[in-house]
């Protein structure tokens, strides 16, 4: 779901900022290529290295698509819950998502038995964010988009956070350049990880030293389950509007819509 991760978490990502030395004071607006020094300061200012620095925003070019899109996004939830979810919990996702739950059982077991978090519920999430990895991660380049988001004045402070997380990712080997690729906020990998997020939650599950959100599925569904327990989910507990998981489903997306949509597809693969 594009762009969700900017929407739920904006506030709580400004009240938590990363472990930082930077103040996130690069002056958004004006000329973009002296913006993107003031960032590449900040950067150095944070531990991250000059080559990285270099290789990531060496030459990044502010995209105006990005900007149109971001612009357009106002009312993605304008749709009921019934017609919202009609589209997007399909025959053909539900096959696939109870294909998931059997291929992957005794890697889901252990990550339920961990963070609390059923099989069902990180499938459906799973389905919905990427058909399962298969599907849509998004295509522009991470640094390009966060570079024009952050300089863009409407959230820059915010963007400037996440410029900053992504440049982390790299720095400590978890994605090589050439893997940060995204969507139109910048969200990564199989769940769709804004970087602080990414940063925050994301979990080596498959013991290599590296959180890869895009290749790994342990790491995938493990990091989504410790987003999940980090913001309040209760194991063996209801999911469904009105409970405390539902609730805690918040931190993953705000809308009701999307959230009662996530539960009914867990539903779905659970055959109720």
């Amino acid at each position: 779901m594009k762009l969700r991760f900017v929407v739920a978490f904006a506030s709580a990502l400004l009240a938590a900022p990363l472990a930082s030395t930077a103040a996130f004071a690069a002056q958004c607006g004006g000329d973009f290529n002296t913006f993107v020094a003031a960032m590449s300061r900040e950067a150095a200012a944070d531990g991250i290295s000059q080559s990285v620095i270099s290789q990531a925003l060496g030459g990044v070019q502010q995209d105006q698509a990005v900007l149109n899109f971001d612009r357009r996004q106002r009312g993605t939830f304008r749709k009921s819950f019934e017609q919202y979810a009609a589209t997007r919990v399909t025959a053909g996702r539900i096959k696939g998502g109870k294909a998931m739950l059997m291929r992957h059982a005794s890697l889901l077991s252990r990550i339920e038995q961990q963070f609390g978090v059923p099989p069902e519920i990180l499938v459906a999430i799973w389905g919905l964010e990427t058909d399962f990895g298969r599907g849509d991660m998004g295509k522009l380049p991470v640094f390009r988009v966060l570079a024009t988001m952050a300089h863009d004045c409407r959230r820059s402070e915010l963007f400037q956070h996440e410029l900053l997380a992504a440049l982390k990712i790299v720095q400590r080997g978890d994605l090589r350049l050439s893997d940060m690729i995204g969507a139109y906020a910048g969200e990564i990998g199989q769940t769709q990880f804004l970087p602080s997020s990414y940063i925050k939650y994301g979990v080596d599950y498959d013991g290599n030293g590296h959180v890869d959100l895009r290749h790994s599925v342990p790491d995938v569904l493990a990091s989504t389950a410790n987003l999940l327990k980090a913001n309040g989910w209760k194991a063996g507990g209801d999911y469904h509007q009105g409970s405390a998981n539902f609730e805690a489903m918040r931190e993953w997306n705000r809308s009701e819509v999307y959230r009662r949509t996530i539960g009914y597809f867990a539903d779905k693969l659970a055959g109720q």
